[in-house]
C-alpha cells in the first residue's frame, strides 16, 4: 500500500526546501511546523543522516472541513511533506497521500476533502517538476 506522493528533483536540498514552501503556498498551504530530522537525530542520538526536513503543511479551510467530517482526523493533520537529500545533486519531495484519511475513517464527507487536498498537493509537487 503506497501512502506517499513522491517526486525526485535534480536539485540541491536547500533551494528545494524553499521551492517546496512556495509551491505549497500557491496551493493555499502554510507551513506550521518544520522538523529538521538531521539536526535532531545528531543532537539526540549522535547519528548522521542525509538532510531531511518534515514540513507540517496546513490549508485551514481543508483542515476545518476534515475536522467537521471526523473530529479524530486531527491525528493525521497537518499534511506532512518530507524534503530529503537523495545524493549530492538530487532531492526527494514526498507528501502523505490525503487519501489515507479516507482509508482510515468511515466518514463519508471526508472523501471530498481528501480529493481536494490530493489535487492541491499534486499540483504543488507538479509545479516543482516544471
Amino acid at each position: 500500500m503506497s501512502y506517499a506522493i513522491t517526486i525526485r528533483l535534480p536539485a540541491g536540498f536547500a533551494p528545494t526546501v524553499e521551492r517546496v514552501r512556495a509551491a505549497l503556498k500557491e496551493q493555499g498551504f502554510g507551513v506550521l511546523t518544520e522538523i529538521d530530522m538531521r539536526s535532531t537525530l545528531h543532537e539526540k542520538l549522535g547519528v548522521e543522516i542525509e538532510d531531511y526536513v518534515i514540513l507540517g503543511a496546513c490549508n485551514p479551510p481543508l483542515a476545518h472541513r476534515a475536522m467537521e467530517a471526523d473530529r479524530n482526523i486531527g491525528l493525521l493533520l497537518p499534511c506532512n511533506v518530507v524534503v530529503r537529500a537523495d545524493g549530492p545533486d538530487a532531492t526527494l519531495v514526498q507528501a502523505l497521500d490525503p487519501q489515507m484519511m479516507v482509508r482510515l475513517s468511515d466518514a463519508p464527507d471526508l472523501a471530498g476533502v481528501a480529493d481536494d487536498a490530493t489535487r492541491r498537493l499534486r499540483a504543488a509537487l507538479d509545479a516543482l517538476s516544471g
